[in-house]
């Protein structure tokens, strides 16, 4: 009886209310209609009203998703949850997310605060409303959210600039393995501009209607991200005057990111242009530093972190006009330059791009876009597909961008942003197929210097390839593309590795198993299988004696940053600058990679299985670590069984341990009815409900759920009402 009201009062209570009427701060009556998979479909007289429900709506499901993120955005995790937030709160002050956010605020046009100021207002509603139900989150951490701020909006997209666009970590890494190591051989493994770099795998494809079973288009989208618990995306249906959108929506930020409309429908994956520079500091006393052979003085600013049952950390920052000093050792301070921090204009211009009819609307629309840069792939009800860079990306004129320069010197300066209109764009190629898998898009010939981390061609030529395996596609047929897991690379390291091995001779007998399974294998990365992990075991191995070569005793630090195109290029060229016997280092390799998977899996290559390799469970980010819950047995109910995955680094659905697919869409633009969807997880953060995780088998499977637009079905409807009736 006990646990039954525990139960009760903290997770029962909490649920959102799906139905029935509330008195709303609304200008006129709005309903939200949730379908059969919890996705809310507003409809609303203005824009305020769906924007004010759009808000309401996603805090019943996602509130402490929202404030989770928020308080990550800003450095405030620590206060609510402990010291173990501590990192990363240093790490969110010394990027000056905050302070950005603030900025930002203050430069936004009256209709963009219109919107941001409806949204805010729909969120706190539903917290004034929850007063004393919050959601278990809350309750086990002992703390009330604050009301929602235009500013937290714009901390979260912040939030997400800074995850797809640091890499001033690798700048780091290169310049380490520079000092001491061979200067060619180092800049072999940190291509630029080359498409060879190491990137998060996210895919967006759209093709003609001569490509289309329906003759329209089709459109696909599946962009990867860290695992996250609730799902990162928030699916929703807006409708009101001007407005009729439907897709996938940050929590925490109003519109719709991915989806489609009335007219047409759009994807995009992470540019991976490289926006960040670290600049030496010449520092020349403590509150000085060198520009130009003049001192310029420091900014000053103290950041003020609470920690939950530890004493407050005081955090002063030191900033110079390239921006603040984000590492600080006692011989070098760098500073970091992020164009996010120096956006030449604000704009947030989701409702122009949710409003777009046409392709010069969608234009219209991306010029405005601030980033993080994006590839965003187009297609209309007309017949229309296209495809466009948008953001604000950096000129450099002197040097790329892929080591630290100096910053005293005034020589490596920033010179404007790269206009809208020569950046890379597409419309109707003659293939009548747009595909991007995070590869360089820009042409040899452009005037620009480029410097980004673009994504070997792997998934790319995977997609191209099975596109072009026949005539015609439908509309479901795309989501067996995007779960596709066939590693050309993986099966092309597999044989190099026997041609060695045979060519040899090599008669280790740990060796003779596993050269008859790569023989047999047919490049899927696929749970119950051996060969996928022998592959993945020797890609490990090699690229770490590769990094020693080009770096003794530095190229540890790097080895798993090589990206595998670098592998595959060198193992093809087999340069005897770099090993004057490659065949040896392959079988060398190849031996300890089975000697690292029998201490792993055991003796016996032919029972070793990717999947146990690969297994991924979700874990709530704080319900999963309650001591009290975990001696109950409750906590596991929080997450996901530990479960195998499919794919790899290197195949068009790319899964490891850190990052999956965030979710899958495709857009039917013949009817859009079909178009279908499918979250990790489910829309809802309550526990309780049933749309907490209903959609994690299916994920798995590959499945794929409608996504309603024209006939929406469901028996919950909640009616803000300014009257209350």
């Amino acid at each position: 009886m006990v646990l039954a009201i525990f139960l009760y009062w903290i997770l029962w209570r909490p649920l959102a209310q799906t139905s029935g009427t509330v008195l709303a701060l609304t200008g006129d009556r709005a309903t939200i209609k949730r379908d059969a998979k919890g996705v809310p479909h507003i409809e609303a007289a203005s824009l305020d009203d769906a924007f004010f429900a759009q808000g309401y709506a996603t805090a019943q499901d996602r509130l402490w998703q929202m404030d989770y993120l928020r308080r990550a955005a800003l450095g405030e995790l620590a206060e609510v949850v402990g010291p173990a937030a501590l990192e990363n709160d240093r790490e969110s002050r010394q990027y000056r997310i905050g302070r950005l956010a603030a900025t930002q605020e203050r430069e936004l046009n009256d209709a963009d605060r219109r919107v941001l100021a409806a949204y805010a207002r729909g969120v706190n509603y539903f917290i004034e409303k929850a007063q004393g139900k919050f959601p278990i989150e809350f309750t086990v951490l002992r703390y009330e959210p604050r009301q929602w701020r235009i500013s937290d909006t714009l901390a979260i997209g912040l939030m997400m600039y800074k995850s797809m666009t640091t890499s001033w970590k690798f700048d780091l890494a290169k310049h380490a393995m520079l000092d001491g190591g061979d200067q060619d051989k180092v800049n072999r493994l940190f291509p630029v501009r080359t498409g060879e770099e190491v990137q998060p795998g996210s895919n967006a494809w759209a093709v003609n209607g001569a490509h289309s079973s329906t003759g329209k288009p089709i459109l696909a989208s599946d962009p990867h991200m860290e695992w996250s618990f609730p799902a990162i995306w928030y699916f929703a249906h807006l409708k009101a005057p001007g407005l009729n959108v439907t897709g996938s929506s940050l929590p925490g930020i109003p519109g719709i990111v991915i989806g489609h409309n009335d007219h047409i429908a759009w994807g995009m994956t992470n540019l991976g242009y490289d926006v960040q520079d670290l600049y030496l500091e010449k520092v020349v006393s403590p509150t000085q530093y060198e520009f130009r052979g003049v001192a310029q003085p420091f900014k000053t600013e103290t950041e003020l972190i609470r920690v939950k049952g530890a004493r407050t950390v005081e955090l002063i920052q030191q900033v110079t006009n390239h921006g603040p000093i984000i590492v600080s050792e006692p011989s070098r301070q760098y500073s970091l330059r992020w164009m996010a921090a120096e956006l030449p204009t604000f704009h947030f211009p989701l409702v122009q791009l949710n409003q777009a009819t046409n392709w010069d609307e969608f234009e219209a629309a991306l010029e405005d876009y601030p980033g993080p840069a994006q590839n965003f792939v187009y297609a209309d009800t007309a017949g229309n597909i296209g495809y466009q860079v948008a953001g604000i990306l950096p000129i450099r004129k002197r040097f790329d961008g892929s080591i630290p320069v100096d910053g005293a010197s005034g020589e490596f300066e920033w010179e404007g942003v790269i206009p809208f209109d020569e950046l890379p764009s597409s419309f109707n190629p003659e293939s009548g197929m747009i595909i991007t898998s995070n590869q360089n898009p820009f042409p040899d010939d452009t005037p620009y210097q480029v410097n980004g981390m673009f994504a070997p061609y792997y998934r790319a030529h995977q997609i191209e390839m099975r596109l072009g395996s026949k005539p015609t596609w439908t509309p479901e047929q795309m989501t067996g593309i995007q779960t596709d897991v066939y590693s050309s690379f993986s099966l092309f390291l597999g044989q190099q590795a026997v041609a060695a091995v045979e060519k040899r001779k090599a008669t280790n007998p740990a060796l003779s198993d596993a050269v008859r399974l790569l023989k047999e294998w047919d490049g899927q990365m696929m749970e119950g299988k051996a060969a996928p992990l022998i592959a993945t075991f020797l890609f490990q191995h090699l690229r770490k004696a590769i990094a020693e070569k080009a770096s003794p005793g530095k190229g540890t630090g790097y080895e798993y940053n090589i990206a595998p195109a670098v592998i595959e290029h060198l193992l093809r060229e087999r340069p005897a600058s770099w090993f004057p016997d490659w065949d040896q280092l392959l079988v060398r390799e190849f031996v300890d990679a089975i000697e690292e998977g029998q201490r792993i899996q055991g003796k016996n290559v032919n029972k070793w299985d990717y999947g146990v390799y690969t297994e991924l469970a979700l874990n709530h980010p704080i319900l999963s670590r309650i001591p009290l819950l975990n001696r109950i047995g409750f906590s596991k109910y929080f997450g996901t069984d530990a479960m195998p995955m499919r794919g790899s680094s290197t195949t068009v659905k790319q899964t490891s341990r850190r990052l999956g697919p965030s979710m899958r869409f495709v857009a039917d633009l013949s009817q859009w009815d079909n178009s279908m969807y499918n979250l990790t997880l489910g829309q809802s953060g309550q526990f309780l409900s049933r749309h907490y995780k209903d959609q994690w088998e299916s994920y798995l499977r590959g499945g794929s759920f409608v996504l309603p637009f024209q006939s929406v079905r469901g028996d919950e409807t909640l009616v803000l009402s300014p009257s209350g009736k």
